[in-house]
């Protein structure tokens, strides 16, 4: 499945260090859950995350749900450990944080084939700095294990000193130079999270926004934004019955020697029914997904 195929409506930050906040993450309905060992654990405690996030997974039960294991950065004391228990753990991927250049993803993916990491494990890149911003592209293309990259928007908006505003209009620039990477490269991306959880009609904001601009899904804080996030990134029934009209009159077009044709008075060709295709696939592999528990 190409990265950007999965389901990544809803992916939640975890903390490494609470092994409680680990097993409720097996029954949260998000897609992805990514296992912090970085902001989120004290530093005489970052040794003990490690152990419970590999022992987590190594119990299962998270179903169908994609494991991201965020890791310090290897200029820090935890860095290069981390990197090593998250290939020994088996976790679908392994966030960086703080990447600003290519050759920090090719020195993280150095360690991760030194260690054994397996083909099917990605990397992912936390972009929250102004360099990081800058320096996208290259990043994007660091690797050909890269699997996607992370709005940090939180980090991201203190280093510009941004406001946090509901439009994100300080935020555009950023998110549009990380947008047009991750699809140059046929990356995934997620959307940065939102703060106020007091904030109801502003997170709904955010993630149609977010949605608007084109990104797979957000990273959360909070387990009670799961549903309203799951719902805002998923195509709706009568996207995914236009999507099925465009592909089966398009195919229609296709087999009379046409090359484009009218659907709900619209004209359809094939970028149409590219992204109609696309909405399909998405809306089956949520299906699969969330029966699988």
């Amino acid at each position: 499945m190409a990265a950007t195929a999965r389901p990544r409506r809803s992916v939640l930050y975890m903390p490494g260090s609470n092994a409680r906040a680990l097993e409720k993450g097996r029954s949260l309905p998000a897609d992805g859950l990514i296992l912090d060992l970085e902001d989120a654990v004290a530093p005489d405690a970052k040794a003990e995350a490690r152990a419970t996030i590999k022992a987590s997974i190594a119990a299962g039960g998270y179903g169908g749900r994609e494991l991201v294991v965020r890791t310090n950065g290897l200029n820090t004391p935890w860095g290069y450990d981390d990197l090593v228990m998250a290939v020994a753990s088996g976790a679908d991927a392994v966030l960086l944080p703080k990447v600003e250049s290519a050759d920090m993803v090719r020195q993280a993916e150095a360690v991760l084939r030194a260690n054994g990491s397996p083909d099917g494990q990605t990397i992912w890149c936390m972009m929250e700095t102004p360099l990081g911003m800058l320096n996208a592209k290259e990043i994007a293309g660091a690797s050909p294990k890269l699997g996607g990259l992370v709005m940090g928007t939180s980090d991201l908006a203190k280093d510009l000193h941004a406001a946090h505003t509901r439009d994100r209009l300080p935020m555009l620039t950023s998110l549009g130079l990380c947008l047009l990477a991750a699809r140059a490269y046929g990356l995934a991306i997620l959307d940065g999270v939102h703060l106020d959880l007091n904030d109801d009609a502003g997170f709904a904001e955010s993630c149609t926004q977010g949605r608007e601009l084109g990104f797979d899904g957000k990273t959360l804080i909070h387990p009670r934004t799961i549903a309203a996030c799951n719902a805002a990134f998923a195509p709706g029934e009568e996207e995914i019955a236009q999507a099925h009209r465009i592909i089966q009159a398009h195919a229609e077009a296709v087999a009379q020697g046409k090359g484009v044709v009218l659907v709900d008075g619209r004209l359809v060709e094939n970028l149409h029914v590219e992204n109609a295709r696309r909405l399909v696939a998405l809306a089956e592999a949520i299906r699969a997904l969330e029966a699988a528990g």
